[in-house]
């Protein structure tokens, strides 16, 4: 097995951060909110993220995402999440307890569709391994994946339980690597290599002060905009202009936290918007798109005890009129986060072909046409 995996990489969160450029780097912001100090979803208290990218020769590009929304152990202390559908040919697995129950009991776990099985049974392992849950007689894994069957031999199933444990153990609190890593390693966007991207924004202190945090997977199509600007027809890239080329098809996972006291109610209204932020990058969630959005809220005093001898659970949450403010957060963040998936991510030659980076002289020198950034 070592032999056979002798190019296997796993990715560290520090790993090539130095090189990697984001958007903002060449001058480009989205929306008129703050950032947080890493704009990352890391930027949310106690939020972790690991990578495990497996690759060999020109065939094999795939990995694993981890991220782990919240401190301590998620089974005996639950956090409140919602799950939106933006459009549902995905295999989304752990979305009816979710949707049922309003909480997320384990890390979440991003790969390519024939792994979601694998990948939930290393999440058995990893929560039944835990000294506190040695009577665990039914857990929850969340595994969502995208299709990265172009530049990746996805039949042959190349995840392995210890590539996700491996992501779950090199999760951390830190800047996050984006681009060609774990669940983006194959990916394409807007037929451009897509892959991993993350974003955050600081509420102003009078909505409170919330941070918002977003990450991406990033595998879908449409007519690519950056912040306004038609950059897909410019560089005749875009849906419809070959049909019999490119379907638009893909998916895109989108996680969002946040540290506002929200629960599931509204985290689903937060999830939706999330949407929002797909289409201002000209995502179009096309009829083979398995788009979905994870939303929570880790925010400690909402986190559910798995075990309680009370049979009340007393809450404080943000009023309705209070959310809107998280809503444009989370439309920003995820706009910004697609983007920095592309702007990290490089030409890859796989399986059926190469599929070139975002061209990123040319676009920036569109961005300066549009009077974007000087």
């Amino acid at each position: 097995m070592k032999q056979t995996y002798l190019f296997l990489i796993f990715v560290s969160m520090a790993l090539n951060l130095s090189a990697q450029k984001r958007l903002r780097d060449y001058g480009v912001k989205i929306g008129v909110m703050k950032t947080g100090t890493l704009n990352a979803i890391t930027d949310v208290k106690g939020v972790k993220v690991g990578h495990t990218t497996i690759q060999q020769g020109d065939t094999i590009n795939t990995g694993v995402t981890a991220i782990i929304p919240a401190e301590g152990n998620l089974f005996q202390s639950k956090v409140p999440a919602a799950i939106y559908i933006g459009n549902g040919f995905g295999k989304l697995m752990g979305i009816s307890q979710v949707k049922e129950l309003g909480n997320i009991e384990t890390p979440i776990i991003l790969t390519n569709t024939l792994s979601i099985a694998t990948a939930a049974d290393a999440i058995i392992d990893y929560s039944v391994s835990q000294k506190e849950n040695q009577n665990l007689r039914s857990v929850n894994a969340i595994v969502g994946e995208t299709n990265d069957s172009y530049l990746n031999d996805i039949v042959g199933r190349h995840v392995k339980k210890q590539h996700v444990l491996k992501a779950i153990e090199n999760a951390t609190n830190g800047a996050v690597t984006e681009g060609n890593v774990g669940a983006g390693t194959g990916t394409v966007c807007f037929g451009f290599k897509g892959g991993i991207g993350t974003a955050s924004r600081v509420l102003p202190k009078a909505s409170g002060g919330y941070t918002v945090g977003v990450l991406v997977q990033t595998n879908f199509g449409g007519v690519l905009q950056i912040d306004g600007v038609p950059v897909g027809v410019a560089l005749n890239q875009y849906f419809l202009n070959n049909q019999l080329n490119d379907p638009a098809d893909g998916s895109c996972m989108i996680v969002v936290i946040t540290d506002a006291p929200v629960t599931s109610r509204n985290l689903e209204r937060i999830a939706k918007r999330a949407m929002m932020g797909l289409a201002k990058t000209g995502g179009i969630a096309s009829n083979g798109s398995g788009d979905y959005v994870i939303a929570i809220s880790n925010a400690e005093d909402l986190r559910v005890a798995h075990d309680s001898k009370e049979k009340l659970q007393t809450v404080q949450e943000l009023r309705n009129d209070e959310v809107s403010p998280l809503f444009l957060a989370t439309i920003e963040a995820t706009e910004e986060a697609i983007l920095n998936s592309l702007f990290a991510a490089k030409t890859l030659k796989g399986k059926n072909g190469t599929i070139q980076a975002l061209p990123i002289d040319k676009t920036i020198g569109l961005l300066r046409e549009y009077k974007k950034i000087n």
